[in-house]
């Protein structure tokens, strides 16, 4: 009988190595032509992420696991590429928060639809039913490391 969790492992590293190799990002090009930088798609993830609060250039450092001078860098490159726009903090206008463009979220929507595209592939002849509870679990399991790891 195997250990579940040890399959979890298996699996966590699997998926650890797959985006160490940006393989996302090579099938988008691949499939899609698409041409958007990862390490700039990956600050437009952490932007959108973090709507509901105010994004700033830290609080991207914080959610890429970057230094502050490399999200920096980033963010500027976006802001330059008409992705992101930079508006003053309503509550402290010293600060910049960081907000998605039109282009920037359209870029978001395709990558999306990519995302979700190739997701659908490898579970395609998965029964709805393991669709649904693996889309449940992992999100809940994501959702619980993150409070751990942040404890």
């Amino acid at each position: 009988m195997s250990d579940p969790v040890a399959e979890v492992e298996r699996g966590m590293i699997a998926i650890r190595r797959a985006q160490a190799r940006r393989t996302l990002s090579r099938l988008a090009r691949q499939r899609a032509g698409a041409q958007l930088d990862p390490a700039v798609l990956g600050v437009l993830d952490a932007v959108e992420e973090g709507a509901q609060r105010a994004s700033t250039v830290g609080s991207i450092a914080t959610a890429l696991t970057i230094d502050q001078p490399r999200a920096s860098r980033l963010v500027a490159r976006a802001v330059a590429e008409g992705l992101l726009r930079r508006d003053a903090d309503q509550r402290d206008g010293r600060r910049a928060v960081l907000v998605l463009t039109e282009a920037g979220q359209a870029a978001l929507d395709r990558m999306h639809e990519f995302r979700r595209a190739v997701f659908a592939e490898a579970m395609a002849d998965w029964p709805e039913s393991d669709r649904a509870d693996f889309g449940r679990l992992l999100t809940a399991f994501a959702e619980r490391y993150a409070e751990i790891s942040a404890e």
